[in-house]
């Protein structure tokens, strides 16, 4: 059995040492020892009240976790009931088996509300346990004060200065200290309690955020939580019933989907792009972003997961929602589109550091907003495009003409440089991944024109994208590497090439991409997981390093399956399986000794999980039905685990392009 570890016995736990809960408006991170160290209210971009992954000290937290002494013999497990975002913490010792379940009832539909709840429920299911609860909010990132207001032995209100904080209880709490040292001027203001229950007892905690003087929440009694949580269980398990996926890895990819909506903000459609801001790319790096908005292109790419597998609702709201932002026109550069907005649509992301926060593990700076709003990054008009493509309708006339007026633009300013996929920060680059998308953006407007008789320029995006393709078959292609490359003046590899198949531009046969997909092997992969791109070969204007991209490692399987590699494909995607969390949860990245790295969990890696899984059952069934071998080749081409590519051909260059 493992040694219980109390409260602050470590001043960070690791990133992946978390699971997710959220109301479709908000989330919270709870750790797997029962603490809720990450929650914004009362939207995903709000500030936050609980952000002790940034801050141990000033960021303010709340436990609810057995009460165990140091050292006592337990086993401390976390999960999610089945196909829910319910998240349990379990507390094993041989005098008693205790749980902490954690939801927020979602909240469905259009209305964006200040009122969130954060329900905490106790209960022994052997034996005899005590608790021990802590509540220390820190409101607006741990810059603003508060003051305590109890109410008899079951209620307290935690009022900040914009929001107050109802903690609620089921049953009598005996309150202790105030939680706090004083160091941050709340002395008195935290509560710190305990309580027992035995074997068959329940109790349950309530954390309600509203604005400042708003009405109290009606006190909770069992019934009525017991009630909230079957409720929050049908609800996700109704969500799923749409799913049309039938595939090999129906659970990881339910939990993908399930974050994925988690991370989608129900009053806009938009989803954003993780839960969290400033966890590093590097511990004590400064790679630390915020991603608590909705970029064009994650989101896109999400919609296109959810589609794929049966999800038309999530599709057709963020749909809505991006026409809103092509109709509104206009960005903070004066461009149709820029990269990314807030949740409801407001352009304005000005970043700005908390240096009062220590950053994770000492990572700073920590920066709230995201400056790369302002960045130019041409991708986005051919995500946007291909997610209103995908949906096969044009909306209204009014939104047609918007997405013209948008076309007609980028036809005069698509051969631009720009500053690329990756938001680097040394200036801008004819980006080859830039000018592919430019090529999407002009192929779908051609499609949708043509399918739904739309009037526009056809003939000149026409010429427009055919420009693209023979620019980036001839710019773009490195004769000297054999591949594709990340900009046309280098001849260093980039990632986020592995979808030039995906978006149709050439085949994932075609000899020039094989040869691109060799060339990262030997230069961005590393067990099969996969790097972005060299910044020591191209410099970012970044200090530091940072770890295996994850949305690229899945995108690699999925493009080693499309090229009938699905052997190789499917150890890959075996392997990186094996770096999800123990809740089925992936950040950003994966770091040197298999940690995970970033802001976390990650729309884009979950978002790729699932497009490489499709891609491998597709290619998995496709093989079965031939006779002879599960993945389609005879039985002597198949390369052992331990030696992918040492005994497959090197296919050489025998055109580029399509």
């Amino acid at each position: 059995m493992n040694s219980y570890r109390p409260v602050n016995s470590y001043r960070y736990p690791p990133i992946a040492e978390h699971g997710m809960v959220g109301d479709l408006q908000t989330a919270a991170l709870i750790s797997s020892e029962g603490t809720v160290d990450w929650w914004c209210t009362p939207r995903f971009d709000s500030p936050s009240v609980f952000a002790s992954l940034l801050d141990s000290e000033a960021g303010g937290y709340c436990r609810l976790a057995a009460d165990l002494p140091a050292g006592t013999d337990a086993t401390v497990r976390q999960l999610y009931l089945s196909d829910t975002a319910v998240l349990v913490n379990r507390f094993l010792t041989p005098d008693g088996v205790g749980e902490v379940a954690d939801f927020m009832a979602p909240i469905t539909g259009i209305a964006a509300t200040d009122r969130h709840r954060l329900i905490r429920v106790a209960r022994v299911v052997r034996g005899s346990m005590p608790f021990a609860l802590t509540c220390r909010p820190r409101f607006d990132y741990g810059r603003a004060a508060h003051t305590l207001t109890r109410a008899g032995d079951r209620a307290a209100v935690f009022h900040g200065p914009a929001t107050d904080l109802h903690l609620q209880a089921t049953g009598p709490l005996t309150f202790e200290t105030d939680g706090s040292d004083g160091s941050d001027g709340n002395n008195g203001n935290d509560i710190t309690a305990r309580f027992r229950l035995a074997a068959g007892e329940m109790a349950a905690v309530v954390l309600t955020s509203v604005s400042s003087g708003g009405a109290a929440p009606t006190a909770p009694d069992l019934d009525a939580v017991a009630g909230e949580l079957e409720a929050c269980r049908t609800f996700w398990h109704s969500w799923l019933r749409s799913s049309t996926y039938r595939g090999r890895w129906r659970d990881i990819v339910n939990r993908a989907a399930i974050t994925l909506k988690l991370l989608t903000y129900a009053p806009t459609g938009a989803p954003i792009a993780a839960a969290t801001m400033g966890l590093p790319e590097q511990i004590g790096g400064e790679r630390n972003w915020d991603y608590r908005y909705t970029w064009v292109r994650d989101a896109s790419l999400s919609v296109r997961a959810l589609i794929d597998l049966g999800f038309e609702e999530e599709a057709q709201a963020f749909r809505r929602w991006l026409r809103d932002r092509i109709e509104a026109g206009g960005s903070a550069s004066g461009d149709p589109l820029q990269i990314m907005y807030r949740v409801d649509g407001d352009p304005h992301l000005t970043e700005e550091v908390l240096d009062h926060l220590e950053g994770y593990s000492g990572s700073a700076p920590v920066r709230a907003g995201n400056a790369a709003a302002d960045q130019l990054q041409l991708d986005i008009y051919g995500e946007a495009a291909d997610a209103l493509a995908v949906g096969g309708d044009m909306g209204a006339i009014r939104g047609w003409k918007a997405f013209r007026d948008v076309l007609d633009w980028l036809v005069d300013h698509w051969d631009r440089p720009d500053e690329g996929i990756w938001e680097t920060r040394g200036g801008r680059r004819d980006f080859t991944y830039s000018r592919l998308m430019t090529w999407v953006a002009f192929d779908r407007g051609v499609r949708l024109a043509t399918t739904f008789s739309r009037p526009a320029d056809i003939a000149r995006w026409t010429e427009v994208r055919d420009a693209a393709f023979e620019q980036i078959a001839e710019r773009g292609w490195n004769d000297k590497r054999q591949a594709f490359v990340q900009h046309y003046d280098t001849d260093v590899l980039d990632a986020s090439l592995l979808l030039m198949p995906r978006v149709g531009f050439l085949s994932p046969r075609d000899p020039a991409w094989l040869s691109t997909l060799d060339a990262m092997d030997e230069e961005l992969v590393s067990d099969s997981l996969v790097y972005r791109y060299d910044p020591a070969a191209s410099p970012d204007g970044l200090r530091g390093s940072e770890g295996t991209f994850n949305l690229c490692s899945f995108l690699y399987v999925e493009a080693l399956a499309r090229s009938g590699r699905v052997h190789q494909a499917r150890y890959a995607f075996d392997k990186m399986l094996s770096y999800a969390n123990h809740v089925g949860l992936f950040a950003e990245e994966i770091g040197p000794s298999g940690e995970q790295l970033g802001n976390f969990p990650q729309a884009f890696t979950h978002l790729a999980l699932i497009a490489a899984a499709m891609a491998l059952d597709e290619q998995l069934d496709s093989a079965e039905s031939r006779p002879g071998t599960a993945d389609g080749r005879p039985h002597a081409d198949r390369p052992h685990p331990g030696r992918l590519h040492a005994d497959r051909p090197h296919p050489g260059r025998a055109g580029t392009g399509g």
